[in-house]
């Protein structure tokens, strides 16, 4: 019995004949198919915000970039100056 699986597993997996491969592609050109009419029927039900929306989130991630960008660069600068009071003082 399971010898009887394995084998029509194997069968499965090599395709089955000459008829299988054409009954694939048309299968896969029918789940393309099915699957970007699901695409689009989702896009339709997606709630889209706003322009006044997109421009205030957009103005927030713009202004946190910036001020974390010279927050950085201000520790970066303090860092990079500690470290080389350090090695003045230990003479390295």
């Amino acid at each position: 019995m399971a010898t009887q699986a394995v084998k029509v597993k194997h069968e499965e997996s090599q395709g089955g004949g000459p008829g299988e491969l054409g009954k694939r592609l048309t299968g896969t050109v029918q789940d393309t198919r099915e699957f970007l009419h699901d695409v689009r029927v989702e896009m339709k039900q997606v709630t889209w915000p706003s322009r006044d929306d997109v421009v205030s989130t957009t103005s927030v991630v713009i202004a946190t970039v910036f001020f974390f960008g010279v927050f950085l660069a201000v520790v970066d600068w303090l860092v990079q100056r500690g470290v080389t009071y350090i090695f003045k003082v230990f003479g390295v």
